[in-house]
C-alpha cells in the first residue's frame, strides 16, 4: 500500500471514530441531568469531546500526506457514518431525504476521487 492511501485511511479512520464519538454526545443529550454543569461535565461529554480532540490531532497528521483537495471528500463521509450509526443505535428510520442526501455524498465522493486521480 503506497503512502497517500495509508494516510487517506488513516484520515478516514479519524472521521469514522469522530462519528462514534457523536453518537457518544447524542447518548448524553437523551439523558436528565440535575443541572447544566452536569450537563456539560459528564464522562460521556469528557470523553467524546476527548475523542474529537484526539480525531483533529490524526487527520492533522494525515494531512502532511494527503493532499488537501481529498480532505473534504473524505471528511464527507462522517455524514454517511453518522446516518447510519444513528440508525444502528437509536433505530432512527431513514428518510427519502436521507438516503438521496447519502446518494449525493457518495456519488460526489466518487466523482471528486476520479476526477483528481485521472
Amino acid at each position: 500500500m503506497n503512502r497517500l492511501m495509508f494516510f487517506s485511511c488513516i484520515m478516514l479512520l479519524s472521521v469514522f471514530i469522530s462519528s462514534i464519538s457523536q453518537m457518544l454526545l447524542k447518548k448524553s443529550s437523551q439523558r436528565e441531568y440535575s443541572s447544566h454543569i452536569k450537563e456539560y461535565l459528564n464522562p460521556l461529554v469528557i470523553i467524546a469531546y476527548t475523542i474529537f480532540f484526539c480525531c483533529t490531532l490524526i487527520s492533522m497528521y494525515a494531512l502532511k500526506v494527503v493532499p488537501l483537495i481529498f480532505a473534504p471528500m473524505i471528511e464527507a463521509s462522517g455524514y454517511i457514518f453518522v446516518t447510519v450509526f444513528s440508525n444502528v443505535f437509536f433505530k432512527e428510520t431513514f428518510t427519502k431525504r436521507q438516503k438521496l442526501g447519502m446518494t449525493l455524498i457518495i456519488a460526489g465522493i466518487l466523482i471528486g476521487v476520479l476526477a483528481n486521480t485521472v
